[in-house]
């Protein structure tokens, strides 16, 4: 195994950023000694980015990145980001943000940097956990010292996950107790203010809910300034037997940040869960869903909506492996995409030998409405099993026209009309989220974004 103090062979661009890359984490493992993080922590930081070194980035040479690059990345200076405080930009954000209204449990993340005065977090009499990932190492060390174990040496986060741990010093870690049914969502919001071009952040979630539970939470990613900065985010969901639960993530970062994730999920017996990934900003986001079947008679749902103009590029990559007979998944995403915006959708639904009796549904719907908007779809099957009810699709087109027409036979602006079938497109995800707060806040807000949409607010001609 190579050392930390070895750049394994690299080409021309890439050594000077994985010594960048080793140099800041001699320095933050040091900060992290001096805070008395466990010696198991320190120990699996330094595998993973060992890892990390001997893999480096993935490529368009890699099959699951061939759309998608990551040279801007590379090419940016390797700097953690620093913490900022409260200030008055960062509340004047949070108070006109997406989820304000939204009560509940709530923790406030500046930089990857938990930020107490701003969140509102409270140890209940019914034991449910909700606290930063730095506390949780104390107080919960060793629930997390056998999650991120088993969840992490498998490498199926690929290099971008290793990196994510060896460098997260903060997140947010949520325990719901067994027969425990919480009524409001936990919201965990994450901004990004980077002070100087390359600023990474790093956060790692852990989540995990108990037997026959029921929550939601709410992660949303926002930001603010104009450095190129990246957001590495890795969220591990654990959802117990007949457990209810819905996680929804909403991605709204400025236009200069790069934001790279994974959401790896467990899925035991009888549980019930919704997954939703709500895309809207970002330079370049990257959104991997790694999701596990383990038990029987599971149902999974996981949905999606990208919303791109400029030159965004949006990737979804999905890998949902039913490991388990007589489970149910289904993965629908939609996207919208204008000016020269791409949209990647790469989905995988793998069905072993013993799980008879799956019935798994995959689609993906696009629709351009710019002649430079670009997608590159591909749903795909993997079954060994001969008892199962397996389908998948992919579509790419511009407005149905005669919907446009019918509209406009109703005496409805060209505008209008084509708003009401984007936002209707949009509609079939968003009507899919089960928390009616985070419900009415999409659909406020996606109504906006299309509003804004330059090729859809063309005046009548």
């Amino acid at each position: 195994m190579n050392s930390i103090s070895t750049i394994p062979d690299a080409d021309a661009a890439e050594a000077p950023h994985f010594g960048a890359v080793r140099t800041a984490f001699q320095q933050y493992e040091s900060q992290t000694r001096a805070a008395g993080e466990p010696d198991w922590l320190a120990s699996l930081r330094r595998r993973q980015l060992t890892r990390f070194l001997a893999a480096g980035y993935p490529t368009r040479r890699d099959e699951d990145w061939r759309h998608t690059s990551l040279d801007a990345v590379v090419s940016m200076p390797f700097a953690l980001a620093s913490s900022a405080g409260p200030d008055g930009r960062i509340v004047q954000l949070l108070e006109g943000s997406a989820f304000s209204s939204v009560s509940g449990q709530r923790l406030v993340f500046v930089n990857g940097h938990l930020i107490p005065e701003l969140s509102r977090a409270v140890r209940s009499s019914d034991g449910v956990y909700v606290a930063g990932f730095a506390s949780a190492v104390q107080e919960k060390s060793e629930i997390l010292r056998a999650r991120l174990t088993a969840d992490s040496e498998d490498g199926s986060d690929g290099s971008l996950g290793a990196l994510n741990l060896a460098f997260a010093r903060e997140g947010a870690v949520v325990i719901v107790p067994a027969n425990t049914v919480l009524d409001e969502p936990i919201v965990l919001v994450f901004v990004s203010f980077p002070q100087t071009a390359g600023e990474r952040t790093h956060v790692r979630n852990v989540i995990m809910t108990g037997p026959n539970s029921r929550a939601t939470v709410i992660e949303h990613y926002i930001g603010l300034g104009t450095e190129s900065a990246v957001t590495s985010s890795v969220t591990e969901l654990h959802a117990g037997q007949g457990a209810v639960f819905e996680h929804l993530k909403l991605q709204d970062e400025s236009n200069s940040v790069f934001h790279l994730a994974t959401l790896r999920a467990r899925l035991e017996s009888s549980s019930k869960v919704s997954c939703h990934s709500f895309a809207l900003g970002s330079r370049l986001s990257r959104q991997n869903v790694l999701a596990t079947l383990a038990g029987e008679g599971i149902e999974a749902v996981f949905n999606g909506l990208y919303l791109g103009d400029a030159d965004r590029l949006i990737d979804h990559y999905l890998s949902v492996d039913h490991a388990a007979a007589g489970c149910a998944s289904h993965e629908f995403f939609n996207g919208v995409l204008d000016d020269k915006a791409t949209g990647v959708f790469y989905g995988r639904i793998r069905v072993r030998q013993h799980a008879q009796k799956t019935d798994a549904k995959q689609t993906n719907k696009n629709l351009l409405l710019s002649d430079d908007a670009a997608v590159h779809t591909r749903p795909q099957l993997e079954i060994y099993a001969d008892d199962v009810k397996c389908t998948h699709g992919a579509t790419i087109g511009q407005l149905d026209p005669e919907g446009l027409f019918y509209l406009r036979s109703r005496g409805l602006p060209v505008a209008t009309a084509r708003r009401m079938l984007i936002h209707a497109f949009a509609g079939e995800i968003i009507e899919r989220v089960w928390c009616g707060a985070a419900r009415d806040v999409l659909n406020r807000l996606v109504w906006d974004r299309v509003e804004r949409t330059r090729h859809v607010s063309a005046s009548e001609q």
